[in-house]
């Protein structure tokens, strides 16, 4: 999976960086998984894991490239204040299912 940054715009008043990607991932079948391009960003980026959120990621059809939107906020704090509730469940890692006793 390759990352390319498309755009990388500085937005001072929300304390924030808007980026949009395009993340070309041949081996694979379908769009990759959230959290791998979250990280994967991340690392381009040189950006904290916790500061990074996927509003959007998309694949045309029958497209081995899927284009989207992401944003890097400066602290944890200005991201809760702005990110909808539904973001952060969409950018949360999937959680382990719970043993039964």
């Amino acid at each position: 999976m390759k990352i390319k940054i498309i755009s990388k715009e500085s937005n001072p008043l929300l304390k924030r960086t808007e980026i949009a990607f395009e993340v070309k991932h041949t081996e694979k079948e379908g769009t990759p998984p959230r959290l791998e391009v979250r990280k994967e960003l991340a690392a381009v980026l040189k950006a904290d894991l916790q500061l990074v959120y996927i509003k959007k990621i998309e694949t045309k059809s029958g497209a081995t490239t899927a284009t989207g939107e992401a944003n890097v906020y400066d602290s944890l704090e200005q991201a809760k204040l702005l990110e909808p509730e539904y973001i952060f469940v969409r950018n949360a890692p999937p959680e382990k299912p719970k043993k039964e006793e």
